[in-house]
């Protein structure tokens, strides 16, 4: 569209001798300069009066004359045009009382105005003009800003008046007029500099991170969420006047157009983005046609600006008509989603809310209801920010859905794997039980067997038994363990100890296998360590039997070293190091990386060279990363390995007191009853076969957990030992019926040891909840048998 809008330069020439009938027009009130003025900014609005000449086009000259041209009082700071392409002339006088020359700068209407003429008129009568406006080139402005702003020179004891004729080709006019000092204009151009910096640079980068998102995951509300930002963007980029300064600087089509181009297509991508984001088509598919028709007279919109000419002086009502049937859409889908599925996403609501709250603000400064302020002026550009962030925060919590729902179909997926999990700890839960029931009756025998005789063949077989059935139940330990480090529920269980002879202890054990395989064993456990420490015990032992049991298997000659030291550290830690070495097989390089895996051996074929089930190590790394400790391995191929393993623990002072120089154990509970609730012959057995040892102990069974109760209810017990699983009634179900006082109130509170082949955690946690006093797994060791069956008796 072709404007044919005079832009001379900053011109001076002395008006007609008709000029002096400008006195003849009604007088309006004159802003005085003087000596008590202090200004910074001010709007010259109750000075200054204007005229609409709709479509008549008047020079300077013609508006001296001009009778019949009436003016009228501005009736605001911010008096709103509306959508015109009229004529308008403003007119103010300013007086300069003062005895210097003053400089202030006019700032008038928006950026976006096509021309703006300002002329003054001196005392003399002389006549200068100045132009702004996006019709011309920028390089043509009397100052060379986005904005549209005047110099203002002021002689001392001097009169002026001033006019400015505004026009535009259907846009919105406001006829402000603001007069700055230098300082503050400066001021306000670098504090809106700043501030517009941050929007624009919010969203870019919103523009940039959600296409990147849509080429990522192929989501298409990504594109058009991308799509809007930057339209909505560049339409408040045309507003500011920073489009026609920097892209379109010689003005043209593109210049005068912009914002309707921008403002169109903004419209466009977000009805998409809310058509698409909500699924508007599966709750309404009347709405879903209404955004159809907006996209429609959108493009329609758009095409007429190529067509005819006229068509941008109505295209700006009709768009903004468009932008306010479109958010109508949106509140109506977002309205229908929630009344259907009582859901809508919080974000996009708040997004939208505060679009409409900006362009409130906007338009009631429009019509002077508000004060014009940065805040207010910029109204439209402060709700589009608040949307496009919390639309962006809508977008991540709509990434979270996506991602929630391919979690849900990954966990769908996986749904038969995580079955044969649980189906896989009842079977490792349940294969401890079925082999740790025997192995109590073994274990137990074979001990009392090689007690009772002294027969030298006896023992020695006795011994091969009750060996077998430990390594047996070591492996049985290993599977369970790697279950629970599976399932993060290995843990340890802290409890005052002795390390010295825990560790000889193991030492004179491993001696007996080693002498057995022809092999040397070499020990030297320091005489330093600390008489009690605070520690897992059973973690210790485990971790030093799996290092010296793997020394002894890899090692077929020579010889195997143990050796225990203790360092002292800050506080009351100690650190224990336990070396171990062997001249075994050793491992190759290629294989440190991987040696505490699991299922790992030095040679992993078909052939099984060396036995085992390939956890120890990776077992005892495990309870050493638990204790906070390190395992350093170090080994050279067919010379051997040193395994070293540093563990912290808290010493403990013991009271010195005086202690038997002989301690005997007397197994006498001194006349009480045991209850004994197991249903399996062979444990019964074992259990019968300890506690037939327990002076004044005197013992009776029940098969389940049912007759447990009849027995408690018709008979008088101090204690109670449970096993767990048992038909008709288990150990759980007959623990809780007891604490409830099932069996009389007066036996609710009696103790009940668990006995049980069931040595999962969930299983100790569960034993404990429900009101046990005390867990024990099988097989039974009889000495921690009696002491705990002591200590709860006696309390």
């Amino acid at each position: 569209m072709k404007h044919n809008y005079e832009a001379p330069s900053f011109s001076v020439f002395y008006a007609f001798p008709f000029f002096f009938l400008f006195s003849f027009f009604p007088l309006q009130a004159q802003f005085v300069i003087n000596e008590n003025s202090s200004i910074d900014e001010i709007s010259l609005h109750p000075y200054a009066q204007i005229a609409d000449l709709e479509q008549k086009t008047l020079t300077i000259e013609e508006i001296f004359v001009d009778k019949q041209l009436v003016f009228q009082n501005l009736p605001h700071e911010n008096t709103d045009l509306g959508f015109t392409n009229n004529h308008f002339w403003i007119k103010f006088d300013i007086h300069n009382q003062t005895d210097s020359e003053k400089t202030y700068f006019l700032e008038a209407c928006r950026p976006i105005v096509d021309l703006a003429e300002f002329y003054t008129i001196d005392k003399n009568g002389i006549v200068s003009k100045q132009v702004s406006g996006d019709a011309i080139p920028f390089m043509e402005r009397s100052l060379k800003n986005r904005k549209i702003l005047f110099k203002i020179i002021l002689q001392p004891k001097s009169n002026y008046s001033y006019y400015l004729h505004l026009k535009s080709d259907g846009e919105v006019i406001n006829a402000g007029i603001m007069l700055r000092t230098m300082d503050n204009l400066m001021q306000t151009l670098s504090f809106e500099q700043v501030i517009f910096g941050i929007f624009y640079g919010i969203l870019l980068i919103a523009a940039i991170i959600y296409m990147f998102f849509f080429f990522a995951m192929k989501e298409r509300s990504f594109l058009y969420y991308s799509l809007y930002v930057v339209f909505i963007g560049m339409l408040q980029f045309s507003l500011d006047g920073y489009f026609y300064q920097l892209f379109t600087p010689n003005s043209g089509w593109l210049c005068l157009n912009a914002v309707i181009l921008s403002a169109c297509i903004a419209n466009f991508f977000l009805g998409r983005y809310a058509q698409v984001f909500l699924q508007i088509k599966k709750y309404s598919t009347f709405i879903n046609k209404a955004f159809y028709i907006i996209f429609i007279l959108d493009f329609i919109l758009l095409l007429s600006l190529f067509i005819h000419p006229k068509a941008l002086q109505f295209s700006y009502p009709l768009a903004n008509a468009l932008g306010l049937i479109l958010l109508i859409l949106i509140i109506s889908s977002v309205v229908v989603i929630y009344s259907k599925t009582k859901k809508i996403d919080k974000y996009f609501v708040i997004g939208v809310a505060f679009l409409i709250a900006g362009l409130v603000v906007f338009i009631l400064k429009n019509f002077g209801v508000l004060p014009v302020t940065f805040m207010t002026e910029n109204g439209s550009k402060l709700g589009t920010g608040m949307e496009v962030i919390f639309l962006s925060l809508s977008m991540a919590n709509f990434i979270r859905q996506l991602r929630d729902e391919r979690e849900e179909l990954q966990i769908v997926a996986l749904q038969k794997s995580e079955e044969m999990n649980e189906m896989k700890s009842y079977f490792l839960s349940n294969i401890s039980h079925e082999l740790r029931t025997p192995l109590n009756a073994i274990l137990n025998l074979s001990k009392e067997i090689s007690k009772e005789s002294r027969d030298e063949s006896i023992q020695k077989n006795s011994l091969l038994i009750k060996d077998s059935s430990y390594s047996l139940l070591s492996s049985v330990n290993d599977i369970l363990d790697f279950s629970k480090i599976e399932k993060g529920e290995l843990k340890l269980d802290y409890e005052e100890f002795s390390p010295k002879p825990l560790l000889e202890h193991i030492a004179k054990n491993m001696a007996y296998r080693a002498k057995n395989q022809g092999l040397g064993f070499n020990v030297d456990i320091s005489s330093d360590l600390p008489e009690m420490i605070l520690g897992d015990k059973m973690r210790l032992t485990q971790m030093i039997n799996n290092v010296l049991s793997n020394a002894l298997k890899f090692t077929t000659h020579g010889f195997v070293t143990f050796k225990v030291e203790g360092k002292q550290k800050k506080g009351n830690l100690v650190e224990l190091v336990i070396a171990i070495a062997d001249t075994g097989v050793g491992i190759p390089k290629e294989k440190m990386n991987s040696i505490f895996e699991s299922f790992t051996q030095e040679s992993i074929n078909n052939k099984r060279k060396f036995g085992g089930l390939g956890l120890g190590l990776y077992i005892v790394k495990t309870l050493a990363n638990l204790h906070n400790g390190k395992v350093d391995l170090q080994s050279i191929l067919d010379q051997g390995t040193v395994c070293k393993i540093s563990l912290e623990y808290q010493t403990v002072v013991v009271a010195k007191k005086e202690l038997p120089v002989v301690e005997t154990v007397e197994y006498d509970l001194k006349g009480k009853n045991i209850l004994v609730v197991e249903d399996n012959a062979m444990n019964q057995m074992v259990i019968k076969m300890i506690t037939k040892k327990w002076l004044n102990t005197h013992v009776v069974f029940a098969n389940n957990g049912q007759e447990g109760i009849t027995a408690l209810q018709e008979n008088h017990f101090d204690l109670i030992l449970m096993d767990l699983q048992m038909p008709v009634m288990d150990g759980y179900e007959a623990t809780i019926a007891i604490r409830n006082g099932e069996a009389g109130d007066q036996k609710k509170n009696i103790p009940i040891i668990a006995l049980t082949a069931d040595v999962m955690e969930t299983t100790k946690e569960r034993v404990m909840e429900i009101g046990m006093n005390k867990y024990m797994s099988k097989p039974v060791d009889k000495e921690l048998l009696y002491k705990n069956v002591a200590e709860l008796v006696k309390e």
